[in-house]
């Protein structure tokens, strides 16, 4: 038997819970339906000073799905999703699936081509969007796209606080010119109607997550309800959330990890989410400890985020004793960091799009090794009913220790891109899904990444790995962000470049933090260069965009 089969991480490292689990539901409607059977008047969303229960979000998306069969939107159909992180999404993502639709999340930074592409690749017959994103962008490309039915809304509603922190760029200009319905008006209009019956399955498709085309246009994971189902089970039974939890929204709910490890798995336990609008990190602090938040899932530069806000204070935090991070490496200075500052430590969770969120992750309450030959910090281990194998080139298994490619198997691997059968193909033929990460599994079931394939750097014939030379410039107690690429060398072809942003109230000069990781890295992969940005460039979901990097060079 293969070490890749017998599933050794979960009889050492989960004790006590099963190495597989069944999916509960059919859809996610019926999983909602299922936590608003059980407490209907309990909060599923608190948005600053605004509440909504379980009975009346059950009510908004049913009068939205409604609204949207009178328009023609019929089962199969896309519906748009434009927006930040403000209750109308949960409400339109849900009123959609109601409707029979798959809902298509849009990043709100994107902009017209970006916008266009997106619309146009899923065939959306609706937009649901924020006012100013309607009157800034959307309505320059809608003309170009399927978009039929406009639907627009605002920030502010849902809520009365206004906080000028956030909100003091939005006006509302309700007559501005445009061909769209207002959103509050339509769920209004068809308060009270039910959506006409519609058979969900586990197959068919509940949202087109786009991947973030980091490294090449982005493409549509068809994400079924299946896999909505099964990965919201796996951060409650995972993680240990129940609805005594709360949980605080940091990551973009179009994103992946918001979809899943927030609004999937509130819908799921009937846990409030607790959103607020966009991320401000004193604004987060303010609100964990109004709301007694206790888990969160977000990238790492969140948490470097919140350690950095002004007046930043230890009880700020003191009840989120469920930490997780995923979407980008953690480096362990960063873990210890934020444990000396808040007290609590962040456990790695590990996915991608095409993954539905967390393949692995590391169990609540264990802390995850380091490997000593490179100072990276473990993923975790597999998740339930998964397996993931570390192939070489020729795609045959590598032992542990092995550095190759992660391939994963597993019921949160969506089948497929929307209308992309070559892509399809190319990653996940066989019903293995090859992710484009590289990394290895030690003796113990652990898994390490290295990075992705494309990122290696070959500096006269030595291969580097940008996040090594990361980890190490994060050690530098100045060092806030770091982000590592190769750059054209005349004499070794390409050459290690390091860009970093400084913590308020430090300084460092290139040629220090050069000499710094000189002393701890062999001669070939310390960074021959170093810019020093106030900013390092990023995705909303707080992934380092090494590609703009480069081409900035």
């Amino acid at each position: 038997m293969s070490a890749y089969d017998d599933k050794p991480w979960l009889d050492r490292y989960a004790a006590g819970q099963p190495a597989e689990i069944a999916v509960e539901h059919d859809n996610a409607v019926d999983m909602f339906a299922a936590a608003v059977a059980r407490d209907p008047d309990s909060d599923i969303i608190r948005y600053f000073d605004g509440r909504i229960t379980l009975r009346e979000l059950d009510e908004l998306s049913d009068a939205f799905a409604a609204g949207l069969a009178d328009a023609g939107f019929a089962a199969g159909d896309r519906l748009a999703i434009y927006a930040q992180n403000v209750p109308q999404f949960v409400i339109a993502q849900l009123g959609t699936w109601k409707a029979g639709g798959i809902a298509v999340s849009v990043n709100p930074m994107n902009r017209e081509r970006e916008l266009e592409l997106i619309l146009r690749d899923s065939g959306a017959s609706v937009l649901v969007c924020l006012e100013d994103l309607y009157r800034d962008v959307a309505r320059n490309v809608v003309a170009n796209t399927d978009v039929r039915t406009v639907i627009t809304t605002s920030e502010l509603e849902y809520q009365t606080r206004n906080d000028e922190r956030l909100f003091a760029r939005v006006t509302r200009d309700p007559d501005f010119e445009g061909n769209r319905v207002d959103m509050s008006e339509l769920i209004d209009r068809h308060r009270g109607s039910a959506p006409p019956e519609v058979s969900l399955g586990p197959d068919d498709v509940a949202f087109l997550t786009y991947t973030s085309g980091t490294t090449g246009p982005p493409k549509g994971a068809m994400t079924t309800h299946r896999n909505v189902v099964f990965n919201a089970q796996t951060y409650r039974d995972w993680i240990g959330i129940g609805p005594d939890d709360v949980i605080l929204g940091v990551a973009p709910l179009f994103h992946i990890t918001g979809l899943i490890g927030h609004a999937a798995l509130s819908l799921l336990v009937g846990a409030p989410l607790v959103l607020m609008y966009r991320l401000d990190p004193a604004v987060t602090l303010e609100t964990a400890r109004a709301e007694q938040a206790t888990f969160t899932v977000g990238s790492i530069t969140v948490f470097i985020a919140l350690m950095n806000a002004p007046g930043a204070q230890k009880d700020d935090l003191a009840s989120l004793t469920k930490v997780y991070s995923g979407g980008a490496p953690i480096p362990p200075s960063t873990v210890r960091a934020f444990q000396e500052t808040f007290g609590h430590y962040i456990h790695n969770i590990y996915g991608l799009t095409e993954t539905t969120s967390p393949s692995h992750g590391v169990p609540l309450g264990a802390d995850a090794p380091v490997d000593p030959a490179s100072g990276a910090l473990s993923v975790g281990v597999p998740v339930y009913n998964t397996v993931v194998r570390i192939v070489g080139e020729d795609g045959a298994d590598l032992p542990p220790g092995e550095i190759g490619e992660l391939v994963t198997s597993g019921p949160q691997v969506v089948p497929g891109y929307w209308n992309k059968p070559e892509e399809t193909e190319k990653a996940m033929g066989g019903g293995r899904f090859r992710t484009g990460d590289v990394g290895y599994m030690d003796s113990d079931g652990w898994f390490y990444l290295v990075d992705r394939k494309k990122d290696q750097i070959n500096a006269g014939g030595y291969k580097i790995w940008p996040r090594e030379v990361e980890d190490v410039l994060y050690e530098h107690e100045a060092v806030r962000e770091a982000a590592v690429v190769g750059v054209p060398d005349p004499y070794r072809g390409e050459t290690v470049k390091a860009f970093v942003s400084l913590r308020p109230g430090t300084s460092a000069e290139p040629e220090e933090l050069i000499a710094f990781c000189k002393r701890r890295m062999a001669a070939y992969k310390y960074p021959r260069q170093v810019d020093v940005l106030d900013e390092l460039p990023k995705t909303v979901t707080g992934k380092l965009l090494r590609r703009e990097l480069r081409e900035r060079e």
